[in-house]
C-alpha cells in the first residue's frame, strides 16, 4: 500500500467555538469512512504551524485520496496539499 501525508488547513469561516471543531471532525470522518473505503488511516496529528491537521494514510487507489482530500476540503471547509510518501529505508535502498 502506498503512503501519502494529508496537510489540512481549516478556513477561518469552519467554526466559531472550538467545540464546534468535534462535530465538523466527526462529519468529515464518518464522511471519508463511507466514501473512501479504500483508505487506512494510519495516524492524525494536530500541529502548530503552516497546518492545523497531518493526516498519515495508505491506499492502493490514488483516486480514493484524490476523493478523500475533496470531502476534507468540501466538509472540513480547509484547504489540502497531499504528498506521496515513501518510507525513509526504501527510499534509501532505492538509491
Amino acid at each position: 500500500m502506498a503512503t501519502y501525508v494529508v496537510l489540512s488547513r481549516f478556513s477561518p469561516e469552519a467554526f466559531r467555538d472550538p467545540r464546534d471543531f468535534k462535530k465538523l471532525a466527526d462529519t468529515v470522518s464518518s464522511k471519508i469512512r463511507s466514501e473512501c473505503p479504500g483508505i487506512r488511516w494510519k495516524e492524525s496529528f494536530a500541529t502548530l504551524g503552516r497546518f492545523d491537521v497531518v493526516d498519515v494514510v495508505e491506499s492502493d487507489d490514488p483516486k480514493q485520496i484524490e476523493k478523500a482530500a475533496m470531502i476534507i476540503r468540501a466538509y472540513g471547509h480547509s484547504s489540502t496539499e497531499t504528498l506521496a510518501a515513501t518510507p525513509w529505508k526504501e527510499f534509501l535502498s532505492s538509491l
